[in-house]
């Protein structure tokens, strides 16, 4: 006969665990890298965002996604936000698409508070 029988070796159970080790380890450093590269800074940006666009109030400078510069005349229910973008011109649009603040303003109870104690220090 030309063709002789083949046998399969018989793996050791001791050296399948390590083998299984090296084999997933590549794997398992990539989604690492991935996770502490682009992951986690992307959802601390979005936080960030997230926190910008839930603080808008009246009166702040903002800019749209479109370039659109103005300043925030209401915030509306619903996340719409009317902007001021020239004298007699105002446009509504959602809030999502604010893609920055420029300036922003005092609380009105902040700011009242600030004059109240300037006013007890001129007084003194």
């Amino acid at each position: 006969m030309l063709i002789s029988t083949a046998y399969a070796q018989a793996a050791g159970g001791a050296g399948a665990t390590g083998d299984l080790l090296q084999t997933f380890l590549p794997l398992i450093l990539i989604f690492a890298v991935f996770y502490f590269l682009i992951i986690r800074p992307q959802s601390k940006k979005m936080k960030q965002q997230r926190a910008m666009i839930d603080a808008i109030r009246r009166g702040d400078k903002v800019i749209t996604a479109g370039g659109i510069i103005g300043t925030v005349a209401k915030v509306k229910e619903g996340g719409e936000v009317q902007i001021d973008i020239a004298e007699n011109v105002r446009i509504t649009v959602i809030q999502s698409t604010i893609a920055n603040v420029l300036s922003r303003t005092e609380p009105a109870d902040k700011a009242s508070n600030d004059s109240k104690k300037d006013d007890k220090k001129t007084s003194e």
